[in-house]
């Protein structure tokens, strides 16, 4: 439930924030929440098979959204920076 909550979210204010967005940065941020999306079904699979607990899992995807935040911050840089 949370992580439909969370991607519904990100749905809503990925849509809301694309208008402004150059191309550069909206591929940019679409292959960062691409491998965020990757991350998260390896970690959720190493779980479901018992290969780590839930807390290293949980501590896993805290690490990979920040990652994915990151990645996208790099990218909101990438319009920043760019005169208009």
């Amino acid at each position: 439930m949370k992580k439909l909550v969370a991607m519904a979210s990100a749905a809503v204010l990925g849509l809301g924030v694309a208008a402004c967005d150059s191309p550069a940065e909206n591929t940019a941020e679409e292959q960062a929440e691409a491998m965020g999306d990757a991350q998260e079904q390896a970690i959720d699979t190493a779980e479901d098979a018992g290969q780590i607990t839930d807390a290293e899992a949980d501590a896993a995807l805290e690490a990979s959204e920040a990652q994915e935040d990151a990645a996208e911050d790099a990218a909101d840089e990438m319009d920043a920076n760019t005169p208009q």
